[in-house]
């Protein structure tokens, strides 16, 4: 399946697209893809739902329809810094021996197609295409081996970064990356029976039609199972919690001189089997 969320702003609702690429209303079933819903007794009842007996919403995803993040109500939105041994590599980097976490706040999360604020006073904002990990059955302690029955699906997202608050400014990383519009989400969730291999999967980001980022999580540290494992050592994993799991090479700041975003510029991206998405950066 493939879950998303259409509609104005702040009004999402819960929907899924369709064989045939059309958007189909489960407002009559579900409240929002969130939560409870992603879980496996959710997910199972969706499945059980026939698409052709869903209305119909109006519009062309991405195009005449917006959609929203794909994932609602997300509760905690976790990042993997350094998780790709060949950006690793580009920033001049050392291979991480655990994975490094932060945050990015949940006032980040906007729509894959809307539009990325580079903050007031920026210099150094930069784009990552990543894959998106949604958590659907909840656990703590999860053994690896146990993982991935613990992921409802996948999704593009882009860890938009400011370097310079980031890196430069003291503190943690989490000060660069949790800016408002600096988390698209979606388009869509794709439900993990859907995705044969997630460590195989190829990625890439274009700006302004430039290809930078052109890779594949096949070069990622810390595979996804690896991940999920890791993270619930130190938090439980909740039901619609999203993870970021890193960034292949090709980054603003791995350019030689670097490259940042500027006000007019647009970002396009995606990954294999999960859709696109297509962003404006404008001023804040």
């Amino acid at each position: 399946m493939k879950l998303l969320r259409y509609g104005p702003m702040g009004n999402e609702k819960p929907g899924l697209l369709d064989a045939s690429g059309r958007v189909r209303d489960l407002s009559r079933h579900v409240d929002d893809i969130a939560g409870g819903v992603l879980a496996p007794e959710g997910l199972a009842r969706l499945r059980g739902i026939d698409p052709e007996t869903l209305p119909l919403v109006a519009g062309t995803p991405q195009q005449d329809l917006r959609l929203g993040a794909c994932v609602g109500r997300i509760g905690k939105f976790i990042c993997i810094g350094l998780n790709y041994a060949d950006h690793a590599a580009e920033t001049g980097a050392a291979i991480p021996a655990e994975p490094i976490v932060f945050n990015k706040w949940t006032s980040a999360i906007v729509g894959p197609d809307d539009d990325v604020e580079i903050p007031r006073g920026s210099l150094k904002t930069d784009w990552e295409v990543e894959l998106g990990v949604v958590i659907g059955k909840p656990g703590r302690y999860i053994d690896e081996a146990d993982a991935m029955d613990h992921v409802a699906g996948y999704c593009v997202i882009n860890d938009v970064s400011e370097r310079e608050y980031q890196i430069e400014r003291g503190g943690t990383w989490d000060k660069g990356k949790g800016c408002d519009t600096f988390g698209p989400t979606g388009p869509w969730m794709v439900t993990s029976d859907e995705i044969a291999d997630p460590q195989n999967l190829k990625m890439w980001l274009d700006v302004d039609g430039r290809r930078y980022q052109d890779g594949s999580t096949t070069t990622m540290i810390f595979s996804v199972r690896q991940v999920v494992a890791y993270l619930s050592r130190f938090m439980s994993l909740q039901s619609g919690d999203v993870i970021s799991t890193g960034t292949p090479p090709g980054v603003g700041l791995g350019q030689k001189p670097p490259v940042y975003l500027k006000p007019g510029q647009t970002m396009t991206l995606g990954i294999e089997g999960l859709g696109t998405q297509k962003q404006r950066a404008v001023a804040a």
